[in-house]
């Protein structure tokens, strides 16, 4: 009996790692491997049409399932296409594996060979070189291994002619969680703890301010524990958003994004406890939103320095959740329970406050770019995932959309790069297989990769995109504008993506005047197939946040 083909092994490694799903886009170096996890081992392959768009899909799978996710490129220009989005995935902490195929090793030359671990490695991944058939199933292990306790990418290089190459061993594949800790919640020191609760004791304006770690640790409900006895106001980072949301104490997002009222709350702050967020440069407007306050962050990997900044005047190693449980059961040993800024007037002008408020005049067939997303949000359901692009679009979104958990929002900003948003929310809608997934996104970045329509088309994807066509680039022409220079180079003109979308095989709608939402959802959800919704905003509307900054609006 002829001896299994490296390859052949390779894909029952990756299925006994409880590979489920893979984004691919086929070549030489990776095509019998991807072959054989789809026909042998039965595993969903969603091929897509651009390799950057392959790893945006996994990166947005493992972000909704917590799993590794696993794309797949060829050697050479196919793997050179992918450093974007392995940039991304390295600054939101994803777990993700490339399985990615290399030149032969034994070509005196061959012309896509490049040196994949410098770039790799320059983007914040991991890098494993599969270099012989004896540390083959080590090399698998160890790069699901370090993707899923490290929470980072790995790329798994396997040169093309070792794949072709016979196994000679019995396959004997032990998965990399098998051999990984378990999982564990750090407590914080308890001599930390109680100087946390000399400062709550002594401070009479705290905010909490929750992030993405607190999200993953489902440290809410402890968290509003430990604000109800601090008397404290909550908040979050923006990859913290819907955290605390229906809380009467709840300001919601600190730094760029926060609301006039929620900005004034923060400057007259005395105490800042930030739970699994980073607090940097955005967060804390470069040091510069809470000027007054003690700082306090708690994280499982607490940083004293990061992004330019000094982080906090104390820091605690921990878990999220562990720690407010830990603080909260200190203060209560200690009858500690304070006011604070916790009355009715205060919660009654949180209730009364509104992100953006200002009037402006629209255009002819066009909307508000605010209430379309105000609209957006009474017409998809709360229960849905959303997934948000970057661009100028991305602040009125974040700040207007409330009332959904923490778990539904992805946004895919880790790198300020747009393009993303449209892949991220293919290999969310894969992973969640109900057809509940609502993209929004910008008309600049679904024109980088609007190839994927076909993949969505292609492979049955019921998804709803919702495109803010403001005819350009948004954040370009908008600073132009700030800076009284004619914006013609950044504006394009709105196309027709409603008739582009058709001709991939959608369902599509052009929304240029409010109201017609509602209706629109209701025939999405009768049909079996994808829609685009292109919704012409009007180009002169400034986010709160580039009039404040950009505009110098107070």
């Amino acid at each position: 009996m002829e001896n299994p083909k490296v390859y052949d092994v390779l894909a029952e490694a990756f299925k006994g790692e409880g590979v489920e799903h893979l984004f691919t886009l086929m070549g030489d170096a990776n095509m019998y491997w991807a072959q054989k996890m789809a026909d042998e081992y039965g595993v969903q392959v969603v091929h897509a049409r651009h390799e950057h768009c392959a790893a945006a899909m996994a990166d947005g799978y493992a972000r909704a399932t917590g799993k590794v996710g696993v794309a797949s490129t060829t050697c050479g220009p196919g793997y050179t296409q992918i450093m974007t989005a392995l940039t991304i995935a390295a600054r939101g902490n994803v777990p993700l594996v490339v399985f990615a195929g290399d030149s032969p090793i034994g070509a005196a030359w061959y012309l896509q060979q490049i040196d994949m671990a410098p770039l790799a490695l320059a983007c914040g991944a991991h890098f494993v070189a599969v270099k012989s058939l004896d540390r083959l199933l080590d090399n698998v292990r160890e790069a699901f291994h370090v993707a899923a306790t490290e929470r980072k990418p790995v790329v798994l290089s396997v040169p093309m002619d070792l794949q072709a190459q016979e196994y000679p061993y019995m396959v004997d594949y032990t998965p990399s969680a098998d051999l990984g800790p378990i999982a564990q919640r750090p407590v914080p020191d308890p001599v930390l703890v109680e100087r946390v609760v000399d400062m709550i004791a002594e401070a009479e304006r705290p905010i909490i301010l929750g992030g993405r770690g607190a999200v993953r640790s489902g440290a809410r409900e402890a968290l509003e524990a430990l604000g109800d006895r601090a008397g404290a106001l909550l908040g979050n980072s923006l990859y913290g958003k819907g955290l605390f949301d229906g809380n009467p104490y709840n300001i919601e997002i600190a730094g760029a994004f926060a609301s006039d009222f929620a900005r004034e709350r923060f400057s007259e702050a005395d105490l800042v406890i930030g739970v699994g967020a980073g607090l940097g440069h955005y967060t804390t407007e470069g040091g510069y939103l809470y000027p007054m306050a003690s700082t306090v962050q708690i994280d499982t990997n607490p940083r004293g320095l990061w992004q330019g900044l000094r982080t906090a005047d104390l820091h605690i190693r921990a878990d999220a959740k562990a720690a407010a449980e830990a603080i909260v059961e200190a203060m209560d040993r200690r009858g500690i329970k304070k006011t604070g800024l916790r009355t009715a007037e205060m919660a009654g002008s949180i209730a009364a406050d509104t992100p953006d408020s200002k009037e402006f005049p629209v255009q002819s067939n066009t909307v508000d770019p605010r209430k379309i997303v105000l609209e957006l949000d009474q017409t998809i359901p709360k229960d849905w995932d959303i997934v948000v692009g970057g661009g100028h679009y991305f602040s009125m979104v974040m700040t207007h959309m409330k009332g959904r958990p923490a778990e539904k929002y992805h946004v895919v900003n880790d790198f300020g790069a747009i393009g993303s948003g449209l892949p991220a929310a293919i290999g969310i809608a894969a992973a969640r297989g109900d057809g509940k997934v609502a993209l929004i996104e910008g008309d600049g970045s679904l024109l980088m990769h609007i190839q994927e329509l076909e993949t969505i088309q292609r492979h049955g994807i019921k998804l709803l995109i919702n495109i803010m066509n403001d005819g350009g680039y948004g954040a370009e022409f908008h600073k132009f504008r700030a800076r009284n220079i004619e914006p013609r180079q950044a504006i394009h003109g709105r196309g027709d993506l409603a008739a582009t979308a058709k001709g991939f095989g959608m369902r599509s709608e052009t929304v240029n005047t409010m109201g017609q939402m509602s209706a629109y959802f209701g025939q999405h959800q009768q049909a079996n197939i994808a829609t685009l919704w292109d919704v012409h905003t009007d180009d002169k509307i400034p986010s709160r946040a580039y009039r404040r900054v950009h505009f110098g609006e107070a």
